[in-house]
């Protein structure tokens, strides 16, 4: 509506009169989708020597959009005729389609927490390759502290982050890019469960159908003579915010978290299963149900993995079992309040790779590596009665070139030691 509205209108609006299009109960809302077009620079903010915010559209959208409609567009792709596709999966088969072939996607992340669970899990390489990219796995093929943050996310903002990196690769492999995106915005709006015509793609596009399969994004079917394929619920995320699809595509909830710390976890999916791994003990493994613990040592690792209290805390939420996600918490108090102060306790020691001085010939020596270590931020530890000093490691080199440079004497009694800072116990290296 508000494009709508200033296609034709060259001049800039009022921000005042625009407020005017809207009920007075609707302004939140109204400033909300302002916003949110200012930061596509759909609208850009004119400024007239007045005070008051006017908008108008951006030029060159403005132009494109006018010419769209003027002369129009390529016709939507219609879905092939009911006595070609013969072959649909309802509904619910293709939800369970699209998520086996995502929970196949994640697992292939996963699995390189848990090496010795990998072993019946398939790899595809451009998957492989847009989790490096996106830096959830090292070189190595080990998941990194990203990776972890990145299984406990909500499904649409792993969707979205996957896509924005396969899309950035396309360079690299050949494949046009406005081609690959104008066919991702597209398939957006391709309407759910619909069979469309395959064999009148690009041969990009083609290739790009392969890959989102493999993401379930599209089932692929054919025929005697006629090949399609059928978006799937997670398709329609590519043409919506995160902010409208954050619950959108959810699955039921499975987890159960008792004030005893006891998680029981109605689920038979794989991932499910091992995510959970990764924050809380696994007890016991029946068919439809996983029972845990969430203990001081299972949180611990977790938190060295680079997964937050938060992050957990916001999972149990997410995947609440549907009788308790009606209650307010969802997740008990006692067990939020007991992960915070877990990490809270987690971060009050800090490991501090750092050099230790002592036998300073002269006062005026000592007070000279103390000021050049605190003008680095390196000093950590010093004692001027008796001249000893901490510095951090990588400041060793440094302050050892700086007294040799400004002392006649070329060997000092200098003693330097590396040691770990860890509460009050040092464990000392003579190097």
């Amino acid at each position: 509506m508000y494009v709508l509205r200033l296609l034709y209108i060259d001049t800039a609006v009022k921000s005042k009169l625009m407020d005017e299009w809207v009920l007075p109960e609707s302004h939140t809302k109204h400033r909300v989708a302002i916003d949110r077009l200012e930061q596509l620079r759909v609208f850009l903010l004119a400024s007239e020597g007045s005070k008051e915010q006017s908008y108008k559209l951006n030029p060159k959208f403005q132009k494109q959009l006018r010419q769209a409609l003027a002369s129009g567009g390529a016709p939507p792709k219609d879905p092939l005729p009911s006595n070609i596709a013969v072959r649909l999966p309802s509904s619910a088969e293709l939800d369970s389609y699209a998520m086996k072939q995502w929970e196949g996607v994640l697992l292939q992340l996963v699995s390189t927490a848990f090496p010795e669970s990998s072993h019946d899990i398939s790899r595809d390489r451009f998957v492989i390759e847009t989790f490096q990219r996106a830096k959830l796995l090292d070189s190595g093929m080990k998941l990194t502290e990203a990776g972890f943050q990145f299984l406990l996310m909500d499904t649409s903002y792993q969707l979205w982050q996957i896509v924005r990196e396969y899309i950035s690769a396309t360079e690299d492999r050949g494949i046009n890019n406005v081609e690959l995106i104008r066919f991702l915005l597209e398939l957006g709006f391709h309407v759910v469960g619909q069979p469309y015509n395959r064999d009148t793609l690009s041969n990009t596009e083609q290739t790009v159908l392969e890959e989102l399969k493999v993401l379930g994004l599209v089932q692929l079917q054919q025929g005697m003579k006629h090949r399609w394929f059928i978006p799937t619920k997670l398709a329609t995320n590519l043409a919506t915010s995160l902010s409208d699809v954050s619950s959108r595509y959810q699955s039921d909830g499975f987890i159960i978290i008792e004030t005893n710390f006891r998680l029981y976890a109605y689920t038979s999916s794989k991932l499910q299963i091992q995510i959970l791994r990764l924050f809380a003990r696994i007890e016991y493994l029946l068919p439809n149900l996983t029972v845990g613990t969430l203990n001081r040592e299972s949180i611990q690792t977790a938190f060295a993995s680079g997964i937050s209290a938060d992050q957990i805390i916001t999972f149990l939420q997410q995947n609440a079992h549907p009788y308790y996600a009606q209650k307010q918490p969802s997740v008990p108090e006692t067990v939020s309040d007991q992960i915070r102060l877990w990490e809270t306790d987690s971060n009050r020691v800090k490991l501090v790779p750092a050099c230790y001085y002592d036998d300073f010939p002269s006062m005026e020596i000592f007070e000279s590596v103390c000021t050049f270590a605190g003008d680095r931020n390196g000093l950590v530890w010093q004692d001027s009665s008796k001249r000893r000093l901490i510095v951090q490691a990588d400041l060793h080199d440094e302050i050892h070139v700086d007294i040799v440079s400004t002392q006649d004497y070329a060997k000092s009694i200098l003693q330097c030691v590396i040691i770990s800072l860890k509460g009050c116990a040092c464990n000392f290296y003579i190097l």
